[in-house]
């Protein structure tokens, strides 16, 4: 439903290549060439910098190309809001998702969900959960999946799934065969956590605030954009971690990581489906929201355990 001139441009912008675009759009290089010139007339703007070895956006390309984008992700929506009509669900959804649900409960979801809507063409935008909410605000993303808060008033916050962060430790640490710790003793050692802006450590932070420990009060040593980080680090022995519950299941089972119970800390949270506020999304968006509301049944249950799990690993 978007111009072809603008698909062409899309292209282009994406790869910083006419031929790549043109690979992509299966269409000649000079064809591709002839829609950018075409539009640059069209805009009386240069939109393509071709001076170097490479070609670049120009400012006023990189405008362009967001509002691209923004008119990408309407058409995709109203194309699936009219294919709804046909009892059908088509078009392209873009989800943006935070680092945990991407990569641990997302691809659990998007099978069967395909399954069920074989014409439907998902796209998934991984990112931390500030930034997928403000993707979702510049309707970059239809919807989003997030694990921390969201603060904006501007969005919708629907609680989907439950989630539950934990403290861990290798196997050999002295904590690994303790019972329980006095959530004290987590000043003075040294934290491996995810970076400023993620939902796990907005969740954590505010856990632990609750207790008495202020974020400035903690001995952070290292900052990861990646919970598998965290686990290696941990793992190496470069500190103590505070991660998903759901993503230690492999470790867990096969002993490499421990969970430590804090006294008073629980830090649970849910994750939430985030949408521009207002009415619910239409289309594939819709869709999708109605299956995650449904799909517990199609998750492992992650609510806390105790004891043989903090200090149990491979089953014998």
């Amino acid at each position: 439903m978007m111009s072809f001139r603008l698909k062409v441009f899309r292209a282009v912008a994406k790869h910083l290549s006419f031929r790549k675009a043109a690979e992509e759009l299966y269409l000649s290089q000079p064809a591709v060439s002839l829609q950018i010139k075409a539009l640059e007339e069209e805009t009386g703007l240069q939109l393509f910098d071709r001076s170097g070895s490479r070609i670049s956006l120009t400012p006023a390309g990189e405008t362009l190309l967001r509002y691209v984008e923004k008119l990408e992700a309407v058409a995709s929506e109203a194309e699936g809001a009219l294919a709804s009509f046909r009892g059908e669900v088509r078009g392209k959804l873009t989800i943006g998702a935070s680092l945990t649900i991407a990569q641990y409960v997302l691809p659990r979801l998007l099978g069967p969900f395909l399954q069920q809507n074989p014409h439907l063409e998902v796209g998934v935008a991984t990112h931390n959960t500030e930034r997928v909410i403000e993707d979702v605000v510049e309707r970059r993303s239809a919807l989003g999946l997030i694990e921390g808060p969201a603060r904006r008033r501007d969005v919708t916050l629907e609680p989907v799934l439950q989630d539950e962060l934990v403290v861990i430790v290798p196997p050999a640490h002295e904590w690994a065969e303790q019972r329980e710790i006095e959530v004290e003793q987590l000043r003075q050692v040294p934290l491996l956590l995810r970076e400023q802006g993620s939902g796990s450590r907005l969740v954590a932070e505010l856990a632990l605030r609750k207790l008495g420990l202020r974020p400035r009060d903690l001995h952070v040593v290292l900052e990861f954009d990646m919970t598998e980080a965290i686990k290696s680090g941990v793992e190496a022995g470069l500190g103590i971690g505070i991660v998903s519950r759901w993503t230690i299941r492999k470790e867990l089972e096969l002993g490499t990581l421990r969970t430590v119970a804090v006294r008073g800390l629980r830090m649970q949270r849910n994750f939430s489906a985030v949408y521009r506020a207002g009415p619910e999304p239409q289309g594939a968006a819709r869709s999708f929201l109605r299956f995650v509301r449904g799909a517990r049944g199609l998750l492992p249950d992650v609510s806390s355990r105790t004891g043989a799990e903090s200090r149990g690993g491979r089953k014998r």
